[in-house]
């Protein structure tokens, strides 16, 4: 059971990173590698906050709204800098890895003495001693459909419609007297502001920010996406969002799978990256095939 919940509970978690990579990578087409670099950012900004006081519940949406302002910059390089999409992203990836030492005054910060969204005095009374194991399971089934929620909500806004509007057909959004580069700027806004929260309770489960913890951020979320998009093509019960959430969970399955089954840890990017090409190979052979 142990086994299980670990993988549940860094799927869920990774799960809303997926959500921010779904936006980019499958709405607007856009190959975002800032994710790298905004999920440590969240991290670092979350376990600042709670070394100097701030509540863990609130360090969410700080690290939300700036990730925003992460995602917004990249944007803006893209659309009014005029750098390609791919080297917008690659170069705010680099200049956050300094960024994010400079928030965190170090490669590693710890906050194992320190209150936690998972662990609190208000969970403690709310959540029984016999669910105690199943206390940060059932932290992150809450947030996480909350998170859902919300994003399926906006997007059937008019600016959700928008924003699928310009991965689908940007010529369209133009002549409609839209401006396509703004509309961009907001999606890689809430993209990155999702991925940024997912390393805020990603350094609160693990207790600690580490500055490598964001590396193959990116190789993660497209995995996931890919994952729950491909397992479920056609869903009837559940919407896209949620199959990219079990597409995370499926995939740090894979992961823990392949470590539980003796392979060295310190392989474990290797090994994320080979899930990632066997995913790619074998859906291209589904579109070759169809």
């Amino acid at each position: 059971m142990a086994f299980v919940l670990s993988f549940v509970e860094q799927g869920l978690i990774y799960g809303v990173m997926a959500l921010g990579m779904y936006i980019t990578y499958k709405i607007l087409d856009f190959p975002d590698m800032t994710v790298d670099g905004s999920f440590p950012f969240g991290a670092a900004v979350s376990v600042v906050c709670i070394r100097s006081g701030v509540l863990p519940i609130l360090t969410m949406p700080i690290c939300f709204c700036l990730g925003c302002i992460i995602g917004s910059i990249t944007g803006i390089i893209n659309v009014y800098g005029k750098v390609r999409d791919l080297l917008a992203g690659i170069i705010m990836m680099t200049a956050l890895y300094s960024v994010n030492i400079m928030i965190a005054g170090g490669a590693n910060l710890p906050i194992y003495n320190y209150y936690s969204i998972f662990d609190n005095t208000f969970l403690d009374a709310v959540i029984p001693d016999s669910l105690s194991d199943y206390k940060i399971v059932i932290v992150l089934i809450v947030i996480v459909f909350v998170i859902k929620m919300f994003l399926d909500m906006y997007m059937k806004t008019k600016s959700g419609y928008m924003l699928r509007a310009v991965g689908d057909n940007d010529n369209l959004v133009t002549s409609m007297g839209v401006n396509k580069g703004t509309v961009r700027i907001l999606g890689l806004s809430l993209s990155n502001g999702l991925v940024a929260l997912s390393g805020c309770m990603f350094s609160q489960q693990q207790r600690y920010f580490d500055i490598s913890m964001g590396t193959g951020t990116a190789v993660i979320g497209l995995a996931s996406v890919i994952i729950g998009t491909n397992l479920i093509k056609k869903p009837r019960l559940v919407n896209v969002t949620t199959t990219v959430i079990i597409g995370a969970i499926i995939y740090r399955m894979c992961v823990a799978i392949a470590i539980k089954m003796g392979l060295n840890p310190n392989f474990m990017k290797l090994i994320s990256a080979s899930i990632l090409l066997i995913i790619l190979v074998i859906t291209r052979d589904r579109k070759k095939t169809n």
